[in-house]
């Protein structure tokens, strides 16, 4: 899929390369689902529910995780955006705490409307009130994480990896590892039989391999706020293989009448969401660029 650009809408951009322009420009999605999508979310902003992933979708993907920051215009654009919408939902596999810090979401004027899915929806933190509401941890986190330098060790694989505590969940990285790739190879197999042990999956990413308990996944969290909001239309933007069940929850209410709109914050790591997506921008910058367009739109 992918998008076009519509000659008969002055506003119309390529999707694809989305770089300059008017700041009011929007893409305008190839298939057809996808332009239902938008003009449904056009036509009635107040019933439309805007989801977004943190990393690599709001956020630019850094070597330390603990160093990712939401991309600097992307708080303006959705402090612009989010009063027009239902509610923007940023759906991420981060402790719903670490986003708001890491994204600069508290205390915002215009972000009362938004709300942090963390741990794939496990937790959720509303920016009316300021407050994460939880259940209690899976204990099998802890016990898999007590055994993962051992496992690292014997996997030959400790050189270049970190491991990143997540409270409910825990994620080993090998994007610093002398080979990145066979560093994740390496590491899939004797991951997944250390989550199985303990009752939990593992959700691969981009130079990730994240445990977490089952159960919940993005398309769950969105399916479950879509519904909670009453939404009439959809947008959700990602950019890695824990989004694709985002997806296809958008293509599920699709399905039963509830347009959406599928946004690629573009990747030549991750090519799964590229060919599904109904819009492909170029990273954080174009997701920014296109939450100011709609913004403006809605003006």
């Amino acid at each position: 899929m992918g998008s076009h650009t519509d000659s008969t809408d002055p506003k119309a951009t390529d999707g694809h390369t989305p770089k300059g322009g008017a700041a009011g420009d929007l893409p305008t999605p190839a298939a057809r689902a996808g332009r239902e999508g938008l003009r449904a979310l056009l036509a009635r902003p107040g019933k439309a529910l805007i989801g977004l992933d943190f990393d690599g979708t709001l956020a630019p993907i850094v070597a330390d995780p603990e160093q990712a920051r939401a991309h600097p215009d992307a708080v303006p654009a959705l402090a612009a955006l989010a009063p027009k919408v239902a509610a923007v939902a940023v759906v991420t596999g981060r402790p719903a705490g670490v986003a708001v810090r890491h994204g600069g979401f508290a205390g915002v004027p215009g972000l009362e409307h938004l709300v942090v899915l963390g741990h794939y929806g496990a937790e959720r933190w509303d920016a009316v009130t300021g407050t994460v509401t939880a259940p209690a941890p899976h204990p099998g986190v802890a016990a898999a994480r007590a055994e993962l330098p051992g496992l690292l060790d014997r996997v030959g694989a400790w050189q270049g990896t970190w491991v990143e505590e997540k409270g409910r969940a825990v994620a080993v990285h090998t994007r610093r590892a002398g080979d990145p790739q066979a560093a994740f190879e390496a590491l899939r197999e004797p991951l997944t039989d250390l989550a199985t042990r303990h009752g939990l999956i593992v959700e691969p990413g981009r130079m990730v391999l994240e445990l977490r308990p089952p159960g919940m996944d993005k398309g769950v969290a969105l399916t479950e706020y879509a519904r909670k909001i009453g939404a009439e239309s959809v947008l959700y933007a990602g950019d890695d293989l824990g989004d694709l069940p985002a997806y296809t929850a958008v293509d599920k209410l699709r399905a039963t009448g509830v347009p959406g709109l599928l946004v690629c914050s573009g990747s030549d790591e991750v090519t799964e969401l590229r060919e599904r997506a109904d819009v492909v921008v170029d990273g954080p910058a174009g997701v920014v660029r296109l939450l100011r367009a709609l913004a403006e739109r809605l003006s």
